[in-house]
């Protein structure tokens, strides 16, 4: 088990730190630390308080995603979700909510808003090409975006 430190900022005391909801669950769920409601338009995005700072182990991040539950019943998501606090990231966290639903939407202090899921990740060692064959041949090659069919 990996441990995450998470820091209330002063006035967000009564805002719960983030917690799994079940045994099984993968994300912790995070609150908002919003004062006032903040009201999502259809089509609009906000960034949410959360009132929380963060230190994250070397080696992991934090991936900020949707809830299930806020996607099914108001279509409210996560902008760039997941979103990424890094290990060295140490200011408030806030999560980028879009309003993908047809009535407005609001996001009220205490409200569950996002997931919180820990994954460990791995530095990449970039190697720079000069040539094309140096990356070597697959079956696939270039195709992409569809390339097998939608079905």
């Amino acid at each position: 088990m990996v441990e995450v430190r998470f820091l209330r900022l002063p006035g967000t005391e009564d805002i719960p730190l983030p917690a799994y909801q079940t045994e099984g669950s993968s994300g912790l769920d995070v609150c908002a630390a919003n004062e006032a409601d903040i009201v999502l338009e259809p089509g609009a995005f906000a960034m949410i308080p959360t009132g929380l700072k963060a230190s994250v182990p070397s080696g992991y991040e934090i991936q900020v995603r949707p809830r299930s539950g806020l996607a099914a019943k108001h279509g409210i998501g996560v902008v760039n979700g997941p979103g990424t606090v890094d290990s060295d990231y140490r200011g408030e966290i806030r999560v980028i909510l879009i309003n993908f639903g047809k009535e407005p939407f609001a996001v009220t202090r205490g409200m569950r808003i996002a997931q919180f899921v820990v994954q460990r990740v791995e530095r990449a060692a970039v190697l720079p090409c000069s040539e094309e064959s140096e990356l070597g041949k697959t079956d696939r090659g270039e195709g992409g975006f569809g390339h097998t069919g939608i079905l």
